[in-house]
C-alpha cells in the first residue's frame, strides 16, 4: 500500500506553503504531493487565494527530486485539451518524468461564475471530458514526426505536430476518478491507469470498483490493469487529545471523522487502510488539509506507513 498526500489550496495556501508540505512529503517517504484543482475555497474566505495548480507543480517539479507530482483532479472546463496536454508535459520535462494527470469533468459552478469560467450542464461536461482524453492522449501518443487530427464536437484538431512529447513514455500516467455510475466507469476503462473513488465508505468504494472492473472487461481490458485508490481525510493522533485538536483545526467532529476518513490513532489508520486493501487499492491519498501542521506527516510516516 502506497500513502500520497494530497492537498487542498483553495482553502488558503501559498506556494511556499505547498513547497514545505512537498518537500516533507518527499524526505519522509510518501509516494507523491498531489493537489485540488480548485479557484474557490469551500467553507471558508480562502485567503491569501487560489494558486494554479500546474504553475505550483511546476514550481514543485523544480524544487523536489524525487517524488510523484499530480493533481486530484483537474477540471476539463478549466483548460483547452491541447494547451493541457502542452503545460503538462512540460511540467513533466521539469520534473524529470515525475508528473500524473488526473481529470474530470468539474463540478463546483460558483467558482466558474467567480471566475468567468463556462458550465455547462452535466452530459456536455462528460462529452469534453471524453473529448479532452482522447486529444491528450492522442497528443501524447502520436509518433514523432508524425501529426495528429480529432473530428470532435467540441474540440476539433487538424494536422497538430503533437508536440511537445513528455518525458514518461509513452504517456504519464492518466487518473479517473468519482462516483458516477456509467460514464466514469467506462472513461476509466477507456483511458485510465489509476481510478480513485473520494471520500467513500467501505460499500461504496467495493460497489464503485466493482463496476469499473465489470466496465473494463466489456472494453476487453483486464481490470487488473488498472490500479484503483481511495482519497480519505487525514486525522490521526497519539493520544486523543492529539487526535481531537487536530479535528477541530480542521472544523470537524472526531466522531464523524473516524467513521468517514483515516482518522484515530496511528493502529486504527493501520486497520481502516488495511480494510480498503483487501477490497483491491494499493493507493490512498490522504487529504492534509492543516498544511502548517507537518507534524502530522512525520507521525503518519513513522507509525503508520512501516506497517502497511
Amino acid at each position: 500500500m502506497e500513502l500520497r498526500v494530497f492537498t487542498e489550496p483553495q482553502q488558503g495556501a501559498t506556494y511556499d506553503d505547498l513547497l514545505r508540505v512537498a518537500q516533507s512529503a518527499e524526505m519522509l517517504g510518501f509516494g507523491a504531493f498531489y493537489r485540488s484543482d480548485h479557484y474557490l475555497a469551500m467553507n471558508s474566505d480562502g485567503r491569501p487565494g487560489p494558486t494554479d495548480a500546474w504553475i505550483t507543480l511546476a514550481g514543485i517539479a523544480r524544487e523536489t527530486s524525487s517524488i510523484r507530482l499530480g493533481t486530484l483532479v483537474t477540471s476539463a472546463t478549466f483548460r483547452y485539451p491541447g494547451p493541457l496536454a502542452i503545460s503538462v508535459a512540460q511540467v513533466d520535462a521539469m520534473s524529470g518524468g515525475r508528473v500524473d494527470l488526473g481529470l474530470g469533468a468539474g463540478w463546483f459552478e460558483e467558482e466558474h461564475r467567480a471566475y468567468g469560467i463556462p458550465f455547462p450542464p452535466l452530459g456536455e461536461r462528460f462529452d469534453r471530458l471524453e473529448e479532452s482524453l482522447a486529444i491528450i492522449t492522442g497528443l501524447w501518443e502520436t509518433p514523432s514526426g508524425e501529426t495528429f487530427s480529432f473530428d470532435g464536437k467540441h474540440y476539433p484538431i487538424t494536422d497538430s505536430p503533437a508536440l511537445p512529447k513528455p518525458v514518461q513514455s509513452p504517456r504519464p500516467p492518466i487518473l479517473i476518478g468519482g462516483k458516477g455510475k456509467k460514464r466514469t466507469p467506462a472513461l476509466a476503462a477507456k483511458y485510465a491507469d489509476e481510478f480513485n473513488i473520494p471520500f467513500s465508505s467501505l460499500e461504496e468504494t467495493r460497489v464503485q470498483f466493482d463496476r469499473v472492473r465489470d466496465a473494463a472487461s466489456e472494453a476487453g481490458r483486464d481490470p487488473k490493469s488498472l490500479l484503483y485508490s481511495n482519497a480519505l481525510v487525514l486525522c490521526c493522533g497519539k493520544s486523543e487529545e492529539e487526535i481531537a485538536r487536530r479535528a477541530s483545526k480542521i472544523g470537524r467532529e472526531v466522531s464523524e471523522l473516524r467513521e468517514n476518513g483515516a482518522a484515530g490513532s496511528p493502529a486504527e489508520l493501520v486497520d481502516k487502510i488495511g480494510r480498503f486493501g483487501e477490497l483491491g487499492a494499493s493507493r490512498v491519498y490522504l487529504q492534509t488539509l492543516d498544511l502548517a501542521d507537518l507534524d502530522h506527516l512525520e507521525l503518519v510516516a513513522s507509525e503508520v506507513m512501516p506497517q502497511l
